[in-house]
Parts: structure tokens; C-alpha cells; sequence
């Protein structure tokens, strides 16, 4: 009997690789297929790690004769793109929310970033579940997790690394001007009505603590570093609420806080370049700030 197969390919950091697991899962519960991750990108060379490994989901990482060629054979890797049936190519059109996701057939491959809700919104229930972390939290992590879960809490996320050091991820994505992050927290003491402590979580934390300045306690999260960054992750999940920023890493941090009273707020703006847009980005009932 031949098995049904969803391939995804896994690329970029852990907030990209959580979609690219997210939507693959929805493709293969909707075919009855089983789900395989293409995990070839993270060579030695590469600065990101496939980080899925610490959560509880359900697929597994192909072994080389399970996937179509790869880059490494330019030419069958281009022959496969254009003309391959098994699996088919599927290449990701927009960068918003696409419905041509929901005829696509098992024997996929499917290659992109898939940041939108949308496309996995139906099994959400599934996803909490696949996205539980398989690691009890322990030292320094679960002592801030409890310091978190005292009082009320919002975790600020602020991105700077290639964001602004790479002169193509900073005209491409850019980051919020300070003063988003204050509007953003006086929108949450508004509609929470209360005064959170704010938990700083950062790629650069000592630039946070020598610039990160606005009435209030803050806590700045300095624990983990990038082989450890899904406890950052799991940290801010616990937090009451989350001030995003056009990050897929946070944008996970806020999605995967249960509370039902949560309120998030994102950058309306998810690109510096003008011409670059996902409308499908931010979920409904999370705030938008931003011009």
C-alpha cells in the first residue's frame, strides 16, 4: 500500500518553521496523508537550527530517499520544480493567505512561508496540542516562568539583530520606532485595567537595558540564547498579554498564550518595503497599531 505523503520544507528560524509545520499538518489532516519535514537547509553553514524538535508534533524529518533532489543537483532539482509529480511542487504565490491551499493534493511538497492563521485555523485545537513543549521547563527558566505567573505580565518583544545590521533585512522588514512600544502598553493598561510588569525579550539584551526607557517595571529576560530561544518562546506564551513586533518568532510567543483574556498588540506595518504586504497576517481581535 502506497502511504500518502505531505512534505514541508523547513527554512528560516523557529517562528518560520512553526507556519511551515502548521500549514503542512492542515494539508496532510485534510488528505490523510503522512507529514514529513525537509530539514536539508540547516547545514553547518546556516545560522538558524531546526528548532521543532522540543515540541510534540507529529511528523517526522525525512531521510534523503524520501525527498526530491536538492538544491545540491542543480539541474534534477530544476527538472523536479517544473515537471515533478512525486511530489508535486507547491510553491507559495503571496505573501497573504491563499484558498488554492485547499485543493492541493497528498504527494506535495509544499515551499514557502504560509504566515497567516488562515491556513490552519480549522485545526487549532490539534496545533495547541502538536505544540506543547516535550521538556518540562527547569532552572533558571522555571523560576521566571513562576515570577511571570505572580502578577500581571506582558512580555514586549524587541528585535534587533539582522533586523538592523543586515542592510537588506533592514529595507525589507525595518522595526517599530520606540514609541510603539509605549502606545502598545498604554493600550494594554487601558483595556486590561491594570499595570503589568513588562518582561523585555531580546535578541540584544544589553541594548535593551541601557535604552529601553518608559514608566514602568520592567524585567528584562536575558536567560537563553539562540540554541535555547524556544524557552524565550515558551516564556512569553505565559505571559497575560504580548506586545508583538512584525516577528513570526513573537507573533508564535502570543498565539500560543491560552489565556482567553489575552490582549496582543502588532505593528500594523509587517514590512518597511512599501511594496511588501500580508493583510492575512495578524489574527482577528489581536490590535494593530501603527500608521
Amino acid at each position: 500500500m502506497t502511504v500518502r505523503r505531505v512534505i514541508s520544507r523547513m527554512h528560516g528560524g523557529l517562528g518560520n518553521q512553526l507556519f511551515q509545520y502548521a500549514v503542512g499538518r492542515a494539508v496532510a489532516l485534510r488528505t490523510g496523508s503522512e507529514l514529513l519535514l525537509d530539514t536539508r537547509e540547516f547545514t553547518s553553514s546556516n545560522p538558524f537550527q531546526y528548532d521543532l524538535g522540543h515540541f510534540s508534533i507529529q511528523a517526522k524529518v525525512a531521510n534523503s530517499s524520501e525527498l526530491p533532489p536538492g538544491k545540491n543537483r542543480p539541474l534534477a532539482y530544476a527538472w523536479w520544480r517544473k515537471f515533478g509529480r512525486s511530489p508535486r511542487f507547491v510553491r507559495e504565490q503571496d505573501l497573504g493567505y491563499n484558498a488554492r491551499i485547499e485543493t492541493i493534493e497528498a504527494d506535495c511538497y509544499l515551499h514557502g512561508y504560509f504566515q497567516s492563521q488562515k491556513y490552519f485555523e480549522d485545526i487549532a485545537s490539534i496545533l495547541w496540542k502538536d505544540l506543547s513543549f516535550r521538556q518540562a521547563i527547569s532552572g533558571e527558566n522555571a523560576s521566571m516562568a513562576e515570577r511571570i505567573q505572580s502578577a500581571p505580565s506582558v512580555s514586549m518583544h524587541i528585535r534587533r539583530g539582522d533586523y538592523l545590521t543586515s542592510a537588506k533585512a533592514r529595507s525589507t522588514h525595518g522595526a517599530p520606532d520606540l514609541g510603539y512600544y509605549g502606545r502598545a502598553l498604554g493600550e494594554i493598561r487601558a483595556r486590561s485595567g491594570s499595570d503589568p510588569v513588562v518582561y523585555l525579550f531580546s535578541d540584544d539584551p544589553d541594548w535593551v537595558r541601557n535604552n529601553m526607557r518608559m514608566d514602568a517595571n520592567l524585567v528584562t529576560v536575558a536567560i537563553n540564547d539562540g540554541k535555547t530561544a524556544f524557552e524565550d518562546l515558551r516564556l512569553m506564551s505565559l505571559c497575560d498579554h504580548n506586545i508583538i513586533v512584525n516577528s513570526t518568532f513573537s507573533w508564535w510567543g502570543a498565539w500560543l498564550n491560552p489565556s482567553l483574556d489575552k490582549i496582543v498588540v502588532a505593528p500594523k506595518r509587517w514590512f518597511a518595503d512599501p511594496k511588501l504586504s500580508n493583510p492575512d497576517i495578524t489574527p482577528p481581535g489581536w490590535l494593530r497599531l501603527g500608521d
